[in-house]
Formats: C-alpha cells, structure tokens, sequence
C-alpha cells in the first residue's frame, strides 16, 4: 500500500511518500502556503495526491507531551477532514511528536546551509511521521 503523509504547518506543510511492502521512506515537496484560510494548501496537497498516487494519506497529529490533544491537534483533525471530502482518501493519524526535531538532528550533521535545511524542514519531518506510522504498522502485523 502506497502512503503520502503530510505534516502540516502554520507556513508551511510536508510531504513524504513510500509504501509498506518495502519500507521505503523518501522526503518529498515541502508546500509555501498557509493553513488558514488553507484553500491554495488544499489544492496543493490535491495536486501531490494527483502526483504521488498514494492508497491512504498519513498526517501527522501535534500531540502534547502528555499525549493529550490540544487546539492545534483539533485544527489538524479538521482541515485533514477536508483533504478527505475532497479526495475520497482514508486517513491516518499519526503522533508527530519530536519529527521536526528529528528532522533537525538529521540535518545537523548534514552540512546544509540554513536556507537549505529550511526548505527540508518540513518534509523531512513528514518523512519521520511516515516511518513511525510504518514502523507501527509492521509491528501491529508481526503481532497477529
């Protein structure tokens, strides 16, 4: 099954694609438009799912550290709502706690300018959701 997850941002949004018969995780676009309104980041993100051709969506849930589901969480949970009225995609939700500091550390080591980390950002993190909930995934599997 082919996965596009998204991890999405007040500015900016990311995008990560792979599949779970190979395990393969690759970071993809990162999108430059705001959640709110979040009509051009809809059409984007429609415009990837058209691109990318994924089975179901993942998109990452900004819990609190406490596991809790704050007004960010809620926000996230509606506009992923409307990415699947408009592309008949199931969603999964995915703990998206410290992916961006992840994708931080990984980029640390990288040699990459600050203009070239930033624009990695956020798909790198999107590219960290997708292998937690493909990690996860697999468990669940080998438990059964």
């Amino acid at each position: 099954m082919r996965f596009l997850a998204i991890d999405l941002g007040d500015k900016r949004t990311g995008l990560a694609h792979g599949d779970d018969e190979s395990g393969l995780v690759s970071p993809g676009r990162q999108i430059e438009k705001p959640i709110n309104p979040g009509a051009e980041l809809l059409d984007a993100i429609a415009n990837a799912i058209d691109d990318y051709g994924p089975d179901a969506l993942v998109v990452g849930l900004p819990l609190n550290m406490d596991g809790t589901e704050g007004p960010r969480a809620k926000l996230v949970r509606a506009f992923a709502a409307r990415i699947s009225e408009r592309t008949n995609l199931p969603i999964h939700f995915q703990d998206e706690r410290l992916t961006t500091a992840s994708a931080d550390w990984t980029m640390a080591r990288s040699g990459m300018t600050r203009k070239q980390k930033k624009a990695r950002r956020d798909a790198l993190a999107a590219a960290a959701i997708l292998r937690d909930f493909l990690d996860q995934r697999s468990s669940m599997d080998e438990e059964e």
